[in-house]
């Protein structure tokens, strides 16, 4: 298309400087003729491209001109190569992107954005743990999102031998959270959300669909984390702590822990939650004395019972026995 022409055209004399009709139809693969009247065209609609001829003249912006036909700002610029530019090594097409970005980009951003494109690296495996890579799974349910492509799922339940489901769904979005990605979808029944790592199957079909009205994916999924959440703290439990386990706790329950104070005595007051009561107990367990459980009883009764089992597993024999 010629548009895409006289794009090429003027990134080219931002990045060059100055550039010859002969230049140009190498490298947009046209004729010489067309090339010019490319560069004609620019002129016509009022950029300042202007011939310079005789000896080592050529096409050039006037006065060194630059033309952001990105409409970044340098503080946008910077984000978004920031952001991008660790995970362009691994993906080819965000690569290309970004080189191509980075040319329609002003000098005076240039050079900030490519110092942002390298500095920082992610590496997502763990220590002593295989490099992770994305799976197939997710490249397709990905196509099929931004296609607007129905998709055929075989869903497995969340217990060993639960039969499989299979259902035709809408995919909205995907979501990675920690490693673990979610595929939110619209189904008859309304929206619903799917481990990735229990779709068994999936066929996209070339049913097209249109996401609701509204939809952000970003909200849909806040409103998916309050609600696990919600049902990840049924039970909370009182509990004192000395002051120095406070962040260790903190840091161990997460949004499931809340301070409630100072006591007096160098301890801590506070409340942790979760789904049950025995996982609470598990938890806090292997402090010892160093936690006390205040509230409630049930939680109290399951550390005891675990005290009791280590007590009954190691203890020493007596002599005689």
């Amino acid at each position: 298309m010629r548009a895409d022409r006289l794009v090429a055209a003027l990134l080219l004399m931002q990045s060059r400087g100055r550039v010859t009709a002969a230049e140009l139809a190498e490298k947009l693969e046209v004729s010489v003729a067309t090339a010019r009247r490319d560069l004609e065209a620019l002129s016509a609609a009022g950029i300042p491209v202007y011939p310079q001829p005789g000896r080592g003249g050529g096409w050039s912006l006037l006065g060194g001109a630059r033309t952001d036909l990105t409409g970044l700002t340098a503080h946008e610029a910077q984000a978004l190569f920031l952001l991008a530019g660790p995970a362009a090594p691994d993906a080819p097409e965000l690569r290309s992107a970004l080189r191509k970005l980075l040319r329609a980009l002003p000098q005076t951003f240039r050079e900030e954005a490519e110092a942002a494109a390298g500095a920082v690296v992610v590496d997502p495996a763990r220590w002593g743990e295989p490099e992770k890579e994305r799976p197939e799974l997710v490249r397709v349910l990905q196509r099929a999102t931004v296609r607007r492509r129905r998709v055929w799922l075989g869903y497995a339940g969340r217990r060993d031998g639960e039969e499989h489901t299979e259902r035709l769904v809408e995919p909205w979005g995907l979501v990675d959270k920690d490693d673990v990605w979610y595929l939110l979808a619209g189904t008859e029944r309304g929206q619903r959300t799917f481990r990735v790592d229990r779709i068994v199957a999936a066929e996209v079909t070339e049913e097209e669909f249109e996401r609701p009205d509204g939809f952000e994916l970003s909200r849909a999924w806040a409103g998916v984390v309050e609600e696990m959440e919600r049902r990840r703290s049924t039970v909370t439990a009182t509990v004192l702590i000395s002051a120095r386990l406070l962040p260790i706790l903190r840091d161990h329950f997460g949004r499931h822990f809340e301070s409630l104070g100072e006591t007096g005595d160098g301890r801590v007051r506070a409340r942790v939650a979760a789904p049950m009561a025995l996982t609470i107990a598990e938890q806090l367990a292997g402090w010892g004395a160093r936690v006390e459980v205040e509230e409630p009883g049930e939680v109290r009764a399951e550390l005891a019972r675990i005290g009791a089992e280590l007590v009954e597993r190691y203890r020493q024999p007596s002599q005689g026995e």
